[in-house]
């Protein structure tokens, strides 16, 4: 049987792991934080009057992700000085305070591209916000993901009535069941979208494990604590763990795979046609097989 013990934090988010539906957005008492953010956003804009800078031939078209997010800041940047050129584009990265702000940035124009999220992430964006216009164009990476331990080198030595840590959002503890089906620690019902699965879905629990839900930051700090956690590279490599107690760690499935995410209006522009090209670029997946910014963070889209 399989035990839920839920906890979360006020950690600041990434990859868009925490929906803010639109109709509750604090545009009027926000925090200067996010307020700023969103004014920095509405700034690219200037000296274009109304017009985004997807329509604007030699405009400079902004990917953002989370502020803090260092590998996909590292990928952004070396899009921009090496590929754009390349593709007649000129890219600029910038970091913005959640994913309810980039997303609309990228809705509206402000900014042309995001590469914050995964589909299943998106869809959830989407369920929340369901006046944003947003579209998959490319995937670009796969994050990585895996089980970390402190207190075990391999996944067969974890025991009997072990406890686990997953992320508290669903798409990320889909994730993580899918990774704990894939180490053999439990079995999900047949047929199941490995996007989609909960803990209601497993069938099969022999060691008995025990599933606690923490957010990114609060599970890296708990490792100790813990048996096991399954989450990002990059949140435990910040976290000053050490890549060797990652014990676990296979490349994520397509479903899961790091999506250049464009706004819908802007799709058919050829400053965004351009910045989907680029981002296709061969240089890409070699620069995150080689770099030792990315390495081991955002892992090439071939990866199996």
């Amino acid at each position: 049987m399989t035990t839920t013990d839920t906890k979360t934090t006020s950690e600041p988010e990434s990859h868009g792991f925490t929906i803010q539906k639109k109709k509750k957005w604090p545009w009027a008492v926000g925090a200067l934080a996010v307020v700023a953010a969103v004014a920095a956003t509405v700034a690219i804009n200037a000296g274009s009057g109304d017009k985004s800078p997807n329509n604007v031939a030699g405009a400079t078209l902004t990917v953002v992700t989370a502020e803090g997010n260092h590998a996909e800041q590292a990928l952004v940047n070396f899009v921009a000085e090496n590929v754009a050129p390349k593709y007649g584009i000129k890219v600029a990265f910038k970091g913005l305070a959640d994913s309810t702000t980039l997303n609309r940035a990228v809705s509206t124009g402000e900014v042309a591209g995001t590469i914050y999220q995964h589909k299943l992430w998106l869809s959830q964006v989407l369920e929340a916000n369901p006046d944003f216009k947003l579209n998959a164009a490319t995937p670009v990476f796969r994050w990585g993901f895996g089980i970390w331990s402190q207190k075990y080198k391999s996944v067969d030595e974890i025991p009997d009535g072990a406890t686990i840590s997953l992320y508290s959002d669903p798409a990320n503890e889909a994730q993580g069941l899918w990774l704990l089906e894939r180490a053999g620690l439990l079995k999900l019902a047949d047929g199941v979208n490995k996007w989609e699965a909960t803990q209601k879905d497993i069938v099969e629990n022999p060691k008995g494990i025990k599933i606690k839900l923490l957010d990114f930051a609060a599970q890296s700090r708990a490792l100790p604590d813990l048996d096991a956690a399954v989450g990002y590279t990059e949140y435990y490599v910040s976290a000053k763990i050490p890549l060797e107690q990652q014990i676990f760690a296979p490349a994520a499935p397509d479903e899961f795979a790091g999506q250049l995410t464009i706004g819908t209006e802007y799709q058919d522009t050829e400053n965004v046609k351009n910045l989907v090209k680029a981002f296709q670029d061969p240089a890409v997946q070699e620069f995150l097989r080689t770099d030792p910014s990315v390495k081991d963070l955002l892992v090439p889209i071939d990866a199996k």
